[in-house]
């Protein structure tokens, strides 16, 4: 016995070396005793393909992206259609599938939606015997099993979850998207995008993890999120035409979803309505990650995190604004949100540079000082604010919040002497 994880490691192994034949084996084993499992499904047509049994591998394509319109993933089913149509397939079927069910006309769409997820990776199931080798009929039985598994299955979602920004357009509109996607299929610590690069696309996951990290002040790797299915990233420097504000790195396998350049521009009628989209997707995650990793929220419960945030205001700050001016009076705490801005004594020093997530402007609060520095943006920035009265009522009730900005003010004084000298 093995747990499905297990399985799926070693046969993404096997794939990976070219051996498909016992990779083939393993996939089988999984769909065979778990036929929900879309992943494995998918890689039988992927060692089907491998091996040249394209019509098996179009077949096993095809009915695993029908059950992912049909169980809530649609990503993964537009995976599918797109590498049908790379391989010389036709996909006409799937892709009108996704604009009727996904489409925004759909009555399927709605608030209360679900999807029918795989079956747990820790589940136990019974390995193939990959030292006795493959039984004689095994790419025809293996292609049989992986297209037929779910003909009986009828427990579909009444109410489907709306595909991230497509599902928000025109029918047209969504099928000339289709038109322009790619898809990347991405292995183990491969790089979706890199800090500091340019921004071009944007991606939605179709399948998989992905980790969203960056540099930190001292150049160590910071993490900033974990995404999953149907999470959007990489938007903001598109949008922004800003360097890439961190890197996105697989975990495990992923197949992605990348939207160019060239997308965007197949929908210039609708752009506005993307671009707005796009927006509400970043600025959502933003306060999610903020809240989820910020000191300042740790101490509460996911309700009082929203009432909190609620009390902070939001300013959306051109590129060279001056938010604080060193030796004013301390007006509060400020959170970047997005953006970055550098911290400056006198006239050019630079003593730090402020990126998501980053809080300044307690130095002057909890001292009941002075501001010791400016803060000026370096490009267009968001910031939340929440005034000194309310962070010092904060600070008086919430022991652990008074102790991270004592502690964050009096780390700050020290690295600013030492970078005076």
């Amino acid at each position: 016995m093995a747990t499905i994880s297990e399985l799926k490691e070693h046969g993404l192994k096997l794939f990976v070396s070219g051996k498909y034949i016992p990779a083939l084996q393993i996939y089988d084993a999984i769909v065979a005793q778990q036929p929900l499992d879309l992943e494995a499904r998918i890689r039988v047509a992927d060692c089907l393909a491998a091996l040249g049994e394209s019509k098996a591998a179009e077949r096993v394509y095809r009915a695993a992206g029908w059950y992912a319109i049909k169980s809530g993933h649609a990503l993964c089913a537009l995976v599918v259609a797109k590498i049908l149509q790379e391989s010389g397939g036709v996909a006409d079927d799937l892709l009108t599938g996704l604009v009727m069910n996904y489409g925004r006309e759909s009555e399927l769409i709605g608030n209360y939606a679900a999807r029918i997820n795989s079956p747990s990776e820790d589940i136990d199931i019974q390995a193939p015997d990959l030292q006795a080798g493959p039984a004689a009929d095994l790419q025809a039985s293996a292609g049989e099993c992986a297209a037929t598994c779910t003909d009986t299955f009828d427990e579909y979602p009444e109410v489907l979850h709306p595909i991230p920004l497509l599902s928000g357009l025109s029918e047209d509109a969504f099928r000339r998207v289709m038109a322009t996607v790619v898809v990347r299929r991405m292995a183990d610590g491969q790089h979706a995008i890199v800090e500091g690069e340019a921004g071009e696309s944007f991606f939605m996951v179709a399948s998989g993890q992905v980790r969203v990290y960056r540099k930190g002040t001292s150049g160590e790797s910071e993490e900033i999120a974990t995404l999953s299915e149907n999470a959007v990233f990489g938007e903001m420097a598109l949008l922004s035409n800003q360097p890439r504000s961190a890197s996105v790195v697989v975990v495990g396998e992923a197949d992605l979803i990348e939207l160019t350049r060239s997308s965007l521009h197949s929908i210039a009628d609708e752009l506005s309505q993307v671009a707005t989209a796009l927006h509400e997707f970043t600025h959502e995650r933003l306060l999610e990650n903020l809240m989820a990793r910020s000191p300042l929220f740790a101490p509460f419960t996911p309700v009082e995190q929203r009432d909190l945030l609620r009390r902070f205001s939001e300013h959306d700050v051109a590129a060279e604004t001056e938010i604080i001016a060193e030796g004013d009076e301390g007006r509060g705490i400020f959170v970047v949100l997005s953006g970055q801005l550098s911290v400056i004594r006198g006239q050019d020093l630079l003593l730090a540079t402020m990126k998501t997530g980053d809080v300044f402007g307690e130095i002057a609060v909890v001292q009941k000082c002075p501001t010791t520095a400016s803060v000026v943006t370096d490009i267009p920035s968001t910031v939340l604010f929440l005034g000194a009265e309310y962070v010092e009522r904060m600070m008086q009730g919430v022991p652990a919040i008074k102790q991270y900005l004592e502690t964050l003010a009096k780390d700050r004084v020290m690295d600013t002497q030492l970078t005076i000298g």
